[in-house]
């Protein structure tokens, strides 16, 4: 029997959501509290991977049970085992076919920035030093959705059979004093992805690249020419639709 997990995590203190050798995952830690409440081995797998540092207010992952889980029961103790940073929302029965990675249809990226030193920003929004000009920054960021191969953005020699991703909605949006916010989902992402976007999005903010440079660096293919990944701990995936 096949059941989703839906929950939430503080990622600062792990090393991504997968598991690793000699480094702290959310998939593990998970993984762990699962084999210790249902009593054997528990595999999970997760819609996604976000990277070392990044967090998610939403990730679903699946496991499979020989038997009938009480899914009400099993988010109780699991809240209690699992560290504080990592929370279980959700967990229901579904059709054994469906899968968290390969069934979503759609996910969702924030990036958060800010101007000045704000100490309540800082663990979760990436300081700037200077302004940007954010509505250019959209018309570069609504001219992706033009554009279907993303190698421009993706980490080199990462394991992806394909670049190919098909972006729906991106743009930026002021969501307090001096703080803004990045949208963008798309049916996939590569690794490294939404921070090579944003890195290379705040290029045009500061007026070194123009937006139809910016679709230049799209069609080159080429990782060199993107700009720099911004800081993950301002990344959050935030929604997974199926």
């Amino acid at each position: 029997m096949r059941y989703f997990i839906q929950l939430s995590y503080d990622g600062t203190a792990y090393h991504g959501w997968q598991v690793q050798p000699g480094a702290s995952s959310v998939q593990e830690t998970l993984q762990e509290a699962l084999s210790t409440l249902l009593r054997r081995d528990t595999p999970v797998t997760g819609a996604g991977r976000t990277d070392t540092g990044v967090h998610a207010a939403m990730m679903v992952a699946h496991f499979d049970a020989d038997a009938a889980v009480d899914g009400t029961q099993l988010v109780y103790k699991l809240n209690r085992l699992l560290p504080r940073d990592i929370a279980v929302q959700r967990v229901w029965h579904v059709a054994d076919d469906l899968h968290a990675r390969f069934s979503a249809t759609r996910r969702t990226y924030h990036y958060h920035v800010h101007l000045g030193k704000q100490p309540f920003q800082r663990h979760y929004s990436w300081q700037l030093f200077q302004e940007l000009d954010f509505a250019l920054m959209n018309e570069a960021a609504r001219r992706m959705m033009q554009y279907e191969d993303f190698t421009s953005f993706s980490k080199v020699n990462n394991d992806q059979k394909t670049n190919i991703c098909h972006i729906s909605e991106a743009y930026w949006q002021k969501v307090g004093p001096n703080q803004w916010r990045f949208t963008v989902t798309a049916n996939r992402f590569l690794r490294n992805m939404v921070r090579a976007i944003v890195g290379t999005l705040v290029e045009v903010g500061r007026h070194r690249l123009t937006v139809d440079e910016f679709c230049a660096v799209i069609e080159r293919k080429d990782r060199q020419s993107a700009g720099e990944s911004v800081p993950a701990h301002a990344l959050s995936l935030v929604d997974i639709q199926y």
